[in-house]
């Protein structure tokens, strides 16, 4: 894929953009690249403006987006082209500009795919409902036995289980005040909330002891280790924390991108240059 010359911005969209990591892990890649991309915050809150934003994606000068909590559900519905992947979930976390059209996928589902889809998962808990839930539902199509969804907003947490239940997956909802009781049934735990933003944050499950042998995935990262990742490392369990998501997620955009093959190590040597100095 290739841009025109004055194609140069790229945004990371959301209500809370300017407190992620994206820039400052991709900024110093396109500088080693030399391809004088920028990558840049565009704070977009839930009950924001979303013409005037989509409008602005479609200026010359721009390649694409990222896109985050809460507008992965609206950057598959405007988007002009969707991948399968996108149309499925109904979330997209990447819209890409292509001439006068957005083209939308999910590089979350990607890495959720490529860290979690090796195998089969009897029981999923699934925390959150959202867009990076749906993604993660996806990327599992196939490879979940039983699925239970919790979320704050009961209406969300029972259309996310009706879409699992078009996929074949059967399950349920619970209410999110029983995550501890359903922790302990799950193989395999997903965090897909903003639980664990804050270092006060303690795992969802609280000091609940889980099953041996459960795997914990956390979409969330932070200058401190989120109370769930260090819950599953008290309890020796295997996981797979939020930095580790990013990269993977960032990696995965590589090729919708068109750019080279080295820029997966100069992403890896920009999140080592993150981790150490925070």
């Amino acid at each position: 894929m290739s841009y025109e010359d004055n194609a140069t911005q790229l945004f990371i969209i959301g209500s809370h953009a300017s407190h992620t990591m994206s820039p400052d892990l991709w900024n110093p890649v396109f500088e080693k690249l030399g391809n004088h991309w920028t990558y840049q915050p565009w704070d977009v809150p839930a009950q924001g403006e979303m013409q005037e934003v989509h409008n602005g994606l479609l200026a010359a000068d721009v390649v694409g987006a990222n896109v985050t909590m809460p507008h992965k559900q609206w950057a598959a519905a405007i988007a002009d082209e969707r991948s399968e992947q996108v149309s499925l979930s109904g979330a997209a976390n990447l819209l890409i500009r292509q001439d006068d059209q957005l083209h939308a996928y999910n590089t979350d589902l990607i890495a959720v795919e490529n860290r979690l889809a090796a195998k089969s998962h009897d029981h999923v808990l699934l925390l959150g409902a959202g867009g990076a839930a749906r993604a993660a539902l996806v990327a599992l199509k196939g490879r979940i036995g039983t699925v239970t969804i919790t979320d704050r907003n009961q209406d969300v947490a029972e259309e996310l289980l009706s879409l699992a239940n078009g996929m074949g997956t059967r399950g349920r909802t619970v209410d999110f005040s029983h995550v501890a009781e359903a922790a302990t049934q799950a193989s395999l735990i997903i965090n897909a909330t903003p639980i664990g933003k804050y270092p006060e944050d303690p795992a969802p499950w609280g000091k609940t002891r889980l099953t041996p042998g459960t795997f914990v995935y956390d979409f969330v990262y932070g200058e401190h280790v989120t109370g769930t990742i260090q819950s599953a490392i008290d309890q020796g369990l295997e996981y797979s924390d939020g930095w580790e998501h990013l990269l993977l997620q960032a990696e995965a955009m590589i090729p919708l991108l068109g750019l080279g093959e080295q820029t997966a190590a100069q992403l890896q040597l920009s999140l080592k240059r993150i981790r150490e100095n925070n």
